[in-house]
């Protein structure tokens, strides 16, 4: 093994070593105080039937695996949005994704569908707008990164304003859930919504874990992965779909986070650099170890009352988005 590659091996491991603690901490704390001992003899006995078993069971774990896949995915998405437009700026959030996903979900909502439909209904309204901002975005150097961005915040603008007309249609009661959803945050969502989602995210991975050695030929810029034999709109579709495909998924159970795409991937760059082999696995543990703390916090700071999760991120991914925008960074 070379020197590199045992650096590498080490951070992963570290990493997951840091996720692990923190889901584990995560089951432990909570607004209801149970004691550790009941609450590991309920993990370990799940036929029995106690509080410290509802809790468990019921209410922490599944939230603790829908943090853990919404930071994956987000975190996953990050990185193929960034080596397919070869700019650190751009995440779910920036990229119009998140947006058209969410206008599309709250659509389907409001027409009363299944959960179990709603991913595809975001994926479609995800990719659309993805598409758009490529579109209005294209070009290279400084001017195109900016240009990138700013059509990904014109299109979303665009899709809160399409979210705001749609929520005047419905009744209060309904509107009143929606904006919670929309605002971030896992609190209500279960083993229902996990399960969806999660067929949903396993599709996007599988897909995305085909997708390396295209995603780190586009990283190097068109000319470079034309010249290694790759047919590049091809392969830009699919990172594209692919990427909307995850990020729907997680903006369907978790309403619309941000920051998490764009800082995970810078983070685990610095830990294993720019190979998406290694970028994809340690971001996507990353992006579980965030969400799972933030998630944590966003229900302790101020119990019982929860802060958006997506409020929560802002705090800090916008002051991270402002010194990456000033510093050129190395895919």
């Amino acid at each position: 093994m070379t020197r590199s590659r045992y650096k590498r091996t080490v951070a992963l491991a570290a990493l997951t070593a840091a996720a692990v603690v923190a889901a584990c901490a995560a089951l432990a704390y909570g607004s209801v105080g149970v004691p550790i001992g009941a609450l590991a003899f309920a993990a370990a006995h799940p036929s029995t039937t106690s509080l410290a078993h509802t809790i468990f069971w019921d209410l922490r774990l599944p939230r603790v695996c829908i943090a853990a896949c919404v930071g994956a995915g987000l975190g996953v998405a990050g990185v193929m949005l960034q080596a397919l437009f070869r700019n650190p700026l751009v995440d779910p959030y920036a990229s119009g994704v998140s947006a058209g996903a969410a206008l599309a979900a709250t659509l389907g909502i409001a027409a009363g569908m299944s959960f179990a439909v709603v991913p595809a209904v975001a994926f479609v309204g995800g990719l659309a707008c993805a598409a758009v901002v490529a579109i209005l975005g294209a070009g290279s150097g400084a001017a195109g990164n900016l240009r990138l961005v700013l059509a990904g915040v014109a299109v979303s603008a665009l899709c809160s304003a399409a979210v705001t007309l749609v929520l005047l249609r419905l009744e209060p009661s309904s509107e009143l859930s929606v904006l919670s959803w929309l605002a971030g945050g896992i609190g209500g969502r279960g083993w229902l919504e996990l399960r969806w989602s999660g067929s949903y995210l396993a599709v996007g991975f599988a897909g995305a874990a085909t997708l390396v050695h295209q995603l780190n030929a586009l990283r190097l810029g068109t000319s470079a992965a034309a010249g290694l034999g790759l047919n590049v709109d091809g392969a830009r579709w699919r990172v594209l779909s692919l990427a909307a495909l995850i990020t729907a998924a997680c903006v369907a159970v978790s309403g619309v986070v941000g920051f998490v795409g764009l800082m995970v991937p810078h983070g685990a760059r610095r830990l294993v650099g720019g190979d998406i082999a290694w970028l994809l696995p340690t971001s996507a543990i990353g992006g579980a170890a965030v969400v799972i703390v933030a998630d944590t916090l966003a229900r302790s700071i101020a119990p019982p009352t929860e802060i958006p999760l997506g409020v929560l991120l802002a705090i800090v991914g916008v002051p991270f988005f402002l010194a990456v925008a000033r510093r050129p960074v190395e895919l």
